[in-house]
């Protein structure tokens, strides 16, 4: 059983909504989201990111930060460019890049269902971030970015979201500078709502896609108002956080590649040498190479690409050592390269596969790093068979797109 709970969004009045919607805080810098708000006092950076309108000198974890975000929050609702809805709606968010749809309910999910695994996780979470988040929830009172969760699709719920998107015009309608079309329909109409609540009662588990660091401190917020209040029903809103949730087969995950910026010593035939010992190796000439399938890999070295296939991989690895990435950090990152935890070695780095190939290759190029690795995605199936088993993916395991834009909804804990 998923629990999903309607709830009054604020949410941008219709004119102001493509210039309130947001990237994700986590997917720039404080320079980049400076850059990215000139021109555009709307802009949801502005909360999420409230250190933008400080001082470039103050520290990001200030207290002023938090207290910024705050007053900015509440800013954008007195001056009506966020207004709070009157009765508890679900949403539908369609999100449309290069031709292709996802479409998923916005919604409110259960902290006890995360507590108890039903809410399943792959990915452990930094300290640091976390704290970060809790202040941000804390000092706002409220979820200011959706997590990003899935479900193991279910014909009966993507019916009933597509038919509403089919009759029911939608609130916002737009397509933002990169390109990505972002569509919100307001779901308020009660038998409809009880409809979804009651189909989500037939979904086992819903999954984190996107989001740990927010999905951790919403819970851990959620927990100390528990412990504040005392006496609580377990219905107050802060036993509910922000999310969007989407079927699975609505999603892609993209390669998430990496660069290391040296070869550990080895000059490139030692290395290549090396690197035969574990892959069957094939040079590509005059293309990219792009992997077509799992435990292949492609590997841009010395101004050429190389295709590795893996050797005699066992079949009873567990669902982590089986994944793609397990196997290049077993394989070569480690015992060739000498790259430890990936978290924290500082030889390495990684690049969304987003920004293509081409990356990869000009990142080596310049001299900045001696070889990249581009990756097969990790597929849906193996997110949820590791989560499934109560595992946790290497870092930088998936790379999702497109990203949920933050500031379409907040959800108040009180």
């Amino acid at each position: 059983m998923a629990t999903v709970r309607p709830f009054k969004a604020v949410r941008p009045s219709q004119e102001r909504a493509a210039e309130v919607a947001a990237l994700p805080y986590d997917v720039m810098s404080s320079e980049e989201a400076r850059e990215m708000v000139k021109g555009n006092p709307y802009s949801f950076l502005h909360v999420d990111k409230a250190e933008i309108d400080l001082d470039p000198s103050t520290n990001i974890y200030d207290d002023a930060v938090y207290l910024k975000a705050k007053e900015t929050l509440e800013k954008f609702i007195a001056e009506g460019t966020l207004m709070t809805d009157s009765e508890p709606h679900f949403y539908i968010y369609k999100l449309t890049m290069d031709g292709r749809e996802q479409t998923g309910l916005v919604a409110c999910a259960s902290i006890d269902e995360y507590l108890n695994g039903k809410i399943k996780k792959h990915e452990l979470t930094l300290e640091a971030k976390e704290k970060d988040r809790i202040r941000h929830v804390e000092t706002t009172n409220a979820n200011t970015g959706p997590i990003f969760l899935a479900f193991k699709n279910k014909i009966e719920i993507n019916e009933i979201l597509a038919n509403w998107t089919k009759t029911v015009a939608p609130v916002y309608d737009f397509t933002a500078d990169d390109g990505i079309g972002h569509a919100i329909w307001d779901v308020n109409e009660s038998g409809t709502i009880d409809k979804i609540v009651s189909l989500f009662e037939g979904v086992d588990s819903l999954y984190i896609a996107d989001g740990h660091h927010r999905n951790a401190s919403a819970v851990k917020v959620g927990l100390k108002k528990r412990e504040a209040k005392g006496n609580f029903d377990g219905n107050e809103e802060f036993n509910f956080y922000l999310s969007v949730i989407f079927p699975d087969n609505h999603l892609k995950i993209f390669d998430y590649n990496r660069l290391v910026n040296s070869l550990n010593g080895l000059n490139e035939n030692e290395f290549l040498a090396k690197v035969e010992e574990s892959f069957d190796v094939e040079k590509i000439v005059g293309q990219e190479c792009r992997p077509q399938k799992v435990q292949e890999f492609g590997m841009y070295l010395g101004g050429s690409w190389y295709k590795l296939t893996a050797k005699n991989v066992d079949d009873s690895l567990n669902p982590v050592d089986a994944l793609d990435v397990s196997l290049l950090q077993n394989l070569l990152l480690t015992p060739i390269l000498g790259i430890g935890d990936p978290r924290t070695d500082k030889n390495i780095s990684f690049v969304g596969g987003i920004r293509g190939l081409g990356e990869l290759k000009n990142r080596v190029d310049s001299g900045e790093w001696a070889v990249a690795f581009a990756m097969f995605p990790t597929s849906m199936e193996q997110l949820f068979n590791v989560a499934d088993n109560n595992q946790i993916m290497p870092p930088k395991s998936t790379w999702f797109e497109p990203k949920l834009r933050s500031g379409l909804f907040v959800h108040y804990l009180d």
